[in-house]
């Protein structure tokens, strides 16, 4: 049943991913003591990056695997906005004015819910608000006919099917989230302000879409070297978290590198006002 939802979604541009299933007891296929995602997780060794719509390397990984899970990429075809409570139900209708969307809908195994969207072009939200979380770029749902740890199946409440609703101004502001630049009003805390920024930086190489990950890598160095200039960041810090990140982007070693060193250099030129309008 997997491998028929597999070719099918992958028919319609969809990577496709298998992913550990349940065990008997309520634990995880993988057999790892303790798993703290259950069912949930990548069977391939190199996880998205062995994603794929092609039929042949499907029907092999489900010959192998014939009780996975299912996968599927998001960020590429479709966004998702993963609700798991009722506040985050309540959370995302605000967000859309009052109405929930009307695209794909699945009622996920745990008892929560899964909203398609066209792609926005940007990486994982974790939080985004209680209850509710964003998969975009770099980022997979579990889909159905899936099994939750629970025992209960994925399903669809309602299927694709032509195209895929819009996020409201007010959802896509939140999943963009703050710029790089620091705020018109003072920073109370310069220090967590960079270690914030640091975090959202490294978040955004990491998870960046093929075709602009090479100017994230740029983007994020030269915002993060105004803070290396200004004395809020170690450059050593700077340099070791990106390179983390772009490599877990798929970028090669040279090219990041090179991008790193020239965006940091142009930053560090032109570093923050630490001490502007009263900050300590």
């Amino acid at each position: 049943m997997s491998l028929t939802a597999a070719l099918a979604y992958a028919r319609h541009g969809l990577p496709v991913l298998p992913v550990y299933n349940p065990a008997a007891d309520g634990g995880c296929s993988c057999g790892r003591p303790g798993c703290d995602r259950p069912g949930k997780h990548p069977l391939p060794r190199h996880g998205l990056r062995d994603a794929s719509t092609d039929p042949r390397q499907i029907e092999l990984w489900f010959s192998r695997w014939p009780q996975a899970n299912l996968g599927l990429v998001t960020g590429v075809v479709m966004d998702v906005a993963d609700v798991d409570s009722v506040t985050g139900w309540h959370a995302l209708r605000h967000l859309l004015g009052g109405a929930m969307p009307p695209g794909p809908q699945v009622r996920t195994g745990g008892g929560g819910w899964h909203f398609w969207f066209r792609p926005l072009g940007y990486g994982n939200r974790v939080r985004l608000l209680p209850g509710l979380d964003w998969r975009g770029a770099g980022g997979y749902v579990v889909a159905p006919p899936s099994r939750h740890a629970s025992g209960s199946a994925y399903t669809w409440l309602r299927r694709p099917g032509g195209s895929l609703p819009e996020a409201s101004a007010a959802l896509r502001d939140l999943v963009r989230g703050p710029a790089y630049e620091p705020p018109g009003e003072a920073i109370g805390h310069p220090e967590r302000y960079a270690e914030a920024a640091l975090a959202a930086a490294v978040e955004r190489v990491a998870n960046a879409p093929i075709g602009t990950r090479n100017d994230t890598l740029n983007r994020a160095a030269f915002g993060l070297g105004r803070l290396v200039g200004a004395g809020l960041l170690p450059a050593a810090d700077v340099r070791r978290e990106l390179g983390t990140a772009a490599w877990r982007c798929g970028l090669g070693r040279v090219e990041t590198r090179a991008t790193i060193s020239s965006g940091l250099r142009a930053g560090m030129r032109s570093p923050i006002d630490a001490g502007r309008r009263g900050v300590a």
